[in-house]
C-alpha cells in the first residue's frame, strides 16, 4: 500500500506515473520488449528482447540508504510467501523463475531493468489475498543491479543506480526495522547440507524433484533400485510416461557429479531420458534445470571424466 512506501520513493513513482502514458501493468511490460507479457501477467520477472531481464520492484520494499541510494532486500527463500507461510506450487515456480533471472544478471555482472509498483493492499498479503493486485506500475528509467547474493543468509541486495555502492549494515538493519523486507526463513537447512555427503545431496535432490513434479499433479515413481539408467519415471494422471529422469544434485562441498556408464548408455537409447540438475540441493534456495542428452556438457557441475 502507498502508506507503506518511503515518502521520497512514492513521490518518484507518482511523478513517473503522471508524466508517462496511461498503460495497464501488462502493457508496460509488453512495451519493454516482453512479447509474451499477456501470457505471464502474474510473473515477477521476465526475459525481454536482447536478453534483457526485467524485474518488478515493489515500492513497499524499497529503502533509502546513505547518500540517498535506493536498495531493497530480496529473499532467496522460494518456499515461503512474502508475508510468511508456505507458497503453493505455482508461487514457488514464479519465485524460482524470478531468482534464476536475477542470478543470471549477477553472474554476468549485468544490470536489469525494473518496473516499480505498489500493491492495493498491505504488501504482506501479496501472495495470500486474492485482492492483492498492482495499484501502480511504472517503468524505471534508472538501471538496477544485484549488488550481493548470499545463499547462506537466504538474501540478496538489489541496488538502483551505478555499481560501487552497497548499503551499510546500519542501512540494512534500518530496512529490517521498518519491516521493508520479505520474511526470510532461518538458514539452518542450508548450513546442514553444507556438511552433507554426496549420497545425502542426491537424496535431497530426489526429494526436491519428486515434490516438484507431484506439486503439478504428475506422478514421479522412483526406479533407482532397478539400476536401469534413470532415477524417476514421470507420468501424467492418465498413466502416460512423460520423462525418464536422472537426478543429480550439487551443494557446498559437493560441487560436481558424474554419470554412470548405465546412465550414459540410457541417454542414447531412451528418447524420454533427461538429466535434471538441482543446484543448492537440500537448501531453501534450491533450483533445477532439465537437460537433453545433447546438452549434458553444459550442465553446471558435470564432470565428464
Amino acid at each position: 500500500m502507498d502508506k507503506e512506501v518511503e515518502p521520497h520513493v512514492l513521490a518518484v513513482i507518482d511523478e513517473m506515473r503522471l508524466k508517462g502514458p496511461r498503460l495497464t501493468p501488462v502493457e508496460i511490460v509488453a512495451k519493454m520488449g516482453v512479447f509474451d507479457a499477456r501470457d505471464k501477467p502474474f510473473d515477477h520477472a521476465w526475459l525481454a528482447t536482447g536478453d534483457n531481464v526485467i524485474a518488478t520492484i515493489w515500492g513497499e520494499f524499497v529503502s533509502v540508504g546513505s547518500g540517498g541510494r535506493w536498495f531493497c532486500i530480496e529473499s532467496l527463500d522460494t518456499q515461503h510467501r512474502v508475508g510468511g507461510g508456505p507458497r503453493n506450487a505455482q508461487q514457488v515456480q514464479r519465485a524460482k523463475d524470478r531468482l534464476a533471472l536475477l542470478k543470471r544478471t549477477f553472474d554476468a555482472g549485468q544490470g536489469f531493468r525494473a518496473v516499480l509498483q505498489t500493491n492495493r493492499i498491505a504488501i504482506a498479503e501479496l501472495e495470500s489475498n486474492k485482492d492483492a493486485k498492482v495499484s501502480t506500475r511504472v517503468r524505471d528509467d534508472d538501471e538496477w543491479h544485484v549488488a550481493t547474493w548470499e545463499p547462506e543468509k537466504k538474501l540478496a541486495v538489489l541496488v538502483r543506480g551505478p555499481r560501487g555502492w552497497v548499503p551499510t549494515e546500519a542501512d540494512l538493519q534500518a530496512a529490517k526495522a521498518r519491516g521493508s523486507v520479505p520474511k526470510v526463513a532461518e538458514p539452518a537447512a542450508a548450513v546442514a547440507i553444507g556438511q552433507a555427503s554426496p549420497e545425502e545431496v542426491h537424496a535431497a535432490a530426489i526429494e526436491y524433484v519428486t515434490k516438484h513434479f507431484t506439486g503439478y499433479g504428475y506422478k514421479a515413481e522412483s526406479v533407482i533400485a532397478q539400476n536401469i539408467g534413470f532415477d524417476l519415471e514421470v507420468s501424467n494422471a492418465k498413466g502416460q510416461t512423460l520423462l525418464r529422469v536422472v537426478v543429480k544434485g550439487t551443494a557446498p562441498g559437493v560441487p560436481s557429479f558424474k554419470l554412470s556408464s548405465e546412465e550414459s548408455a540410457c541417454s542414447v537409447r531412451e528418447p524420454l531420458w533427461r538429466l535434471l540438475v538441482v543446484t543448492d540441493a537440500g537448501s531453501g534456495v534450491a533450483q533445477h534445470k532439465i537437460y537433453k542428452p545433447n546438452e549434458i556438457s553444459s550442465a553446471p557441475g558435470y564432470d565428464p571424466s
